[in-house]
């Protein structure tokens, strides 16, 4: 079986969607699945050394057109990579997100059978509320209704949506998590002076929906000695990753990493006292996935994505309040007790409930049908 997947940047870790498809192409690929994914084009991230890699663990890697440019790279990457995966010999055009989905019908045409996953709703994200790239997801998130042959969500919030919207039946699989290997604090004592338990960690894009200012603004009046560091780029985002350090700047505790990868990212997972994840949108939280796999106490928001996910096995405050987060913040500091009990069931409790396996051989099966 030939599939073709997009909608991705390309393999790596710049955010979840690349993480989902690297994980599923990987294992597809290790079962006998020709693989090939149409990455954009332009600079990577993570470095020059990663922005054209042609082959990767089976994977054929291609690249097509991308215009870069706010709002228009996604598009023009996503209809090079629809007509390349129409012309093409695949049996199945894999699709990942609302925008891509707008090139549906392109493969769709050509005989192919068309496998969109909803990431989540992606036009009610801060940067796409208005104008072109509102409008552009609006219509991918129809054209995915209209011409795929299944779709996949990642929650039942948004399997409900479906259903309500457009009368939609969709299949959920969410996505799984490997377990890790842990890490000693080796990298981040030396750069950043961080030690086992030192420090509470957000780690994801600087996105003004993952409700990091009101993480700020409740750790700046938390009486505590530990650190809190915020690790992750910005995604077409720079002017609110300014916003975020003038609100930080009179708090010598709050550390921005930047963009982080391999053992730094290990070493800040496996060390926290605990993860945060104050969002007030997600689709479903990858990072929550793995910090937990790692043994980490976790404090969320109370949405539905996030609250499915950790179930009892987490502390959760009310949505956008700051006030409870501040005061969940300092429960934590002041009882190391209640972290550590979480910190005991997390990884064993995640490793089970979500596994990549079997988020593969459930994909599978929705190619074959």
């Amino acid at each position: 079986m030939a599939v073709s997947m997009f909608g991705q940047k390309r393999l790596s870790r710049e955010g979840g969607i690349e993480i989902v498809v690297k994980e599923l192409c990987t294992r597809m690929a290790q079962k006998g699945l020709a693989v090939t994914c149409y990455n954009r084009s332009g600079h990577h991230v993570s470095g020059a050394e990663y922005d054209r890699k042609t082959e990767y663990k089976g994977i054929c890697q291609k690249y097509v057109p991308t215009i870069e440019r706010k709002g228009l790279a996604a598009v023009s990457s996503s209809f090079f990579a629809a007509l390349c995966s129409a012309f093409g010999k695949y049996d199945v055009v894999h699709i990942h997100a609302e925008g891509p989905a707008f090139f549906a019908l392109l493969p769709k045409m050509s005989g192919k059978r068309v496998i969109v996953t909803v990431h989540g709703i992606d036009w009610q994200r801060e940067k796409w509320k208005s104008g072109f790239g509102s409008k552009f997801i609006r219509q991918g998130e129809k054209n995915a209704v209209k011409y795929a042959d299944e779709i996949i969500v990642l929650s039942k919030g948004v399997q409900d949506y479906f259903r309500n919207t457009y009368g939609r039946e969709t299949r959920f699989i969410p996505n799984g998590v490997n377990r890790p290997k842990i890490h000693n604090a080796e990298q981040i004592s030396d750069k950043f002076g961080l030690t086992k338990d030192s420090y509470i960690l957000f780690l994801g894009r600087l996105v003004p929906e993952k409700g990091i200012r009101y993480l700020v603004e409740a750790f700046k009046n938390v009486k505590t000695d530990k650190k809190l560091v915020i690790a992750g780029g910005s995604s077409d985002t720079d002017s609110f990753m300014e916003e975020l350090k003038n609100l930080a700047e009179d708090d010598d505790r709050i550390i921005f990493t930047g963009f982080v990868q391999g053992q730094m990212l290990d070493e800040l997972y496996s060390n926290a006292y605990i993860y945060t994840l104050p969002s007030d949108l997600e689709g479903m939280p990858l990072s929550l996935l793995e910090a937990m796999s790692y043994g980490n106490c976790c404090l969320v928001s109370d949405i539905p994505e996030c609250t499915e996910v950790v179930e009892d096995k987490a502390l959760i405050f009310r949505k956008s309040n700051v006030e409870d987060l501040q005061e969940k913040l300092q429960d934590a500091c002041d009882h190391p007790e209640t972290v550590i009990k979480m910190k005991k069931q997390a990884a064993d409790f995640i490793c089970e409930k979500y596994n990549w396996d079997d988020v593969v051989e459930e994909t599978m099966q929705l190619y074959r049908r």
